[in-house]
């Protein structure tokens, strides 16, 4: 099934029958190619390729620049279904959320290629007379980028198409959990590279491997900007790596992400929410739903509600349709998420839900059912974030404690509240609300737009990716001033005579 899929995408067998990386799917457990590590020798030849293309790629206008990513953006819609199924095939999500990802890839190349035309600067009044003074921005350099397994090609492309669009070359470490994918959106890039004609070959460039090969674009300082997505473990071990150099971090690591649901709530929208957002992708998103905190005069009645349509989730094949629920990633995604609900029942949870199913079918692979748990307060493992199908819920009685709740944990990426109430609305959104870089009304916490700037704070790392002006972290300001008059006064009206 996978040969052709990959073929189409231009990904030869040979380049996917050899090497130390085993790609299984989590659908079946089912071998479905190797790749190769990079050596440390590769990798420092493909960074030294890196630095020469972005020194070729600074100097191309940047709508031209955007031109190219246009054209890989079309590459993307003729191959979408391809694509689309090898992530299904590789990550285990759904194939609407397959699908889901590539259209993301799309959206941001045309968000890329509207801001080809929009890298503005300032023209800022000067104190001397005969004097300009204009704040410019300049290609940055090397991007490293380095994504998760959750989201195989997405959250290369929220960085890739701003990286090129602003003058620099862009280096990819994939997860080893997800290779092939990484390797087939290379292989659409370099056609777009060979319609646009004259762009330098190494503008993008993956190299595979595991954290040793992370670790050398993390501790090179040809490489300007480290873009990583990944745990906040990854992110405290990597971020030093980084600094010690004085090169910058985009990092998008953890999320323990809840909603508040107030008295005045839509129950059935609600409802929904909280079911997408907790449970699809089978828990493994950033954005994935943790935590729901409702008010006591409703809880019971969501709980059950809850218990219902949780009862009714398809859970099996992301190939076949109506299915929501996929399999987790591998087997110890299940060891975490059976220690997580161990340790909630320990500190008073009810736990519904849970366990491993579908193991006779797929004997190879890893299925749970989701586990909704009610829990007494807030404790240490509803603290922690467990990758998994996992959502707690907690009760409140007044507004002030549920922001508490929502704000009293280590991460910071997205939040949400349903209510009808303005004014509960208007404080969750406020500086003394959520402490999220996303915070919603009425919607979950999950299925991001590329025209906000994605990223959260606290633990989450404080990056942003994607739209709004994220695009200024690919690149460096410069401050620039222009003496056009025959006198050469000094600022802050100092006289330096030497006449």
């Amino acid at each position: 099934m996978i040969t052709p899929i990959l073929q189409a995408l231009g990904v030869t067998s040979e380049e996917v029958s050899r090497g130390d990386i085993v790609v299984k799917s989590p659908i079946d457990g089912r071998e479905i190619g190797r790749v190769l590590s990079d050596s440390a020798q590769e990798v420092e030849r493909k960074i030294a390729a890196s630095v020469q293309a972005f020194h070729a790629w600074r100097d191309v206008p940047a709508p031209r620049r955007g031109e190219l990513i246009r054209l890989f953006g079309e590459e993307l819609r003729a191959h979408k279904a391809h694509l689309g199924k090898l992530v299904t095939l590789e990550a285990g999500k759904i194939l609407q959320e397959g699908l889901g990802e590539v259209q993301e890839m799309i959206d941001i190349c045309d968000f890329a290629v509207g801001l080809s035309r929009q890298l503005y600067g300032l023209t800022i009044a000067s104190e001397r007379p005969g004097h300009r003074m204009m704040e410019t921005w300049h290609p940055l350099g090397p991007v490293g980028v380095i994504s998760a397994f959750n989201f195989p090609v997405a959250v290369w492309a929220w960085n890739a198409a701003l990286a090129i669009v602003c003058g620099d070359s862009v280096i990819w470490k994939p997860s080893e959990k997800t290779p092939l994918t990484a390797m087939a959106t290379q292989k659409l890039f370099e056609r777009a590279l060979a319609c646009f004609g004259d762009a330098p070959k190494s503008l993008s460039q993956v190299v595979q491997g595991g954290r040793a090969v992370g670790e050398m674009l993390a501790r090179d300082a040809r490489v300007p900007l480290i873009s990583a997505t990944g745990s906040t473990h990854m992110g405290k071990a990597l971020s030093p790596v980084v600094a010690g150099r004085l090169g910058r971090t985009i990092l998008e690591l953890g999320g323990n992400n809840a909603m508040i649901v107030a008295p005045s709530a839509d129950l059935k929208l609600a409802e929904r929410a909280i079911t997408f957002a907790a449970v699809g992708t089978a828990g493994q998103r950033c954005t994935s739903l943790r935590r729901v905190i409702a008010h006591t005069s409703i809880k019971d009645q969501l709980v059950d509600r809850l218990k219902t349509v949780y009862g009714k989730i398809k859970i099996g094949n992301p190939l076949t349709e109506g299915t929501l629920v996929g399999p987790l990633i591998d087997g110890a995604a299940v060891e975490a998420m059976e220690r997580a609900l161990a340790q909630a029942k320990a500190e008073g949870g009810k736990v519904s839900g849970g366990g491993r199913v579908l193991t006779n079918e797929f004997a190879g692979a890893h299925y749970v059912r989701p586990a909704l748990v009610e829990m007494p307060r807030q404790s240490d493992i509803v603290k922690r974030e467990t990758f998994a199908p996992i959502l707690y819920v907690l009760g409140y009685s007044q507004f002030d404690d549920a922001m508490a709740l929502q704000n009293g944990v280590a991460q910071g990426l997205s939040s949400c509240i349903f209510t009808r109430d303005m004014q509960e609305a208007e404080r969750f959104v406020a500086a003394s609300g959520s402490d999220c870089g996303i915070a919603n009304v009425n919607i979950g916490p999950s299925g991001a737009e590329i025209g906000g700037a994605f990223g959260g704070e606290k633990e989450t790392g404080g990056g942003r990716e994607s739209g709004s002006d994220s695009w200024k972290a690919y690149m460096r300001r410069q401050t620039a001033t222009i003496n056009y008059s025959n006198a050469l006064p000094l600022a802050q009206g100092i006289r330096f005579d030497t006449e």
